[in-house]
């Protein structure tokens, strides 16, 4: 057969490998109300994998079927743990749905932390808790509070090599990390996006 016969028939080929391909996969969505929730962190199977509103939309979260755990987490709210089993094509929607937590902010947390990281939505951890995005802590407005004393810091993003430092605030004390998360491969940073 001549080339010009044959290229119709790759195309068409191709096109059904391509739509096969999505139909494998599931889709997950999320269903957030407040802002709380929507700023929420999203662990998937352990994984971080971003902020609930960064989930949305095009920015859909594809997953191969099979039983997975999704994790979301916001200071000051209880952790909400879903296990879902997907289908091959599935589109699922978790209805994010936080409670807060009996835990309350100290009024000793005079301390306050500004952070200013790319890529700004990166997570954040303090004292191996999730704390937040960094875009919640960096710009007019924004801090994180925290008791006076020494704290272990990580921002990671999966993709990343994660940033850990200690800082050492005193009462009142006002002090700003900036730093640019270093690209690596995802077996060097994935799995070090953990909560700790």
């Amino acid at each position: 057969m001549s080339n010009r016969r044959m290229m119709p028939i790759a195309l068409i080929l191709l096109i059904g490998v391509v739509g096969a391909e999505d139909r494998v996969q599931s889709e997950l969505r999320f269903a957030a109300h407040t802002k709380d929730e929507k700023t929420a962190g999203v662990w998937v199977d352990g994984q971080y994998v971003g902020f609930v509103k960064e989930l949305a939309g095009d920015k859909k979260l594809m997953l191969l079927p099979g039983k997975h755990e999704i994790v979301i987490r916001q200071a000051w709210y209880n952790e909400f743990v879903k296990q879902v089993i997907l289908e091959p094509g599935q589109i699922e929607q978790i209805n994010v749905a936080l409670v807060k937590s009996a835990r309350l902010p100290t009024k000793d947390a005079t301390g306050e932390l500004k952070i200013a990281a790319t890529p700004s939505r990166a997570a954040v951890f303090v004292d191996g808790q999730y704390a937040g995005h960094v875009d919640e802590f960096d710009g007019v407005g924004k801090a994180m509070l925290l008791t006076p004393g020494q704290h272990r810091l990580r921002i990671a993003l999966p993709g990343y090599l994660p940033f850990d430092t200690m800082v050492d605030l005193r009462p009142q004390q006002k002090l700003k990390i900036q730093t640019d998360l270093v690209k690596g491969s995802i077996t060097e940073a994935g799995s070090q996006v953990i909560k700790q």
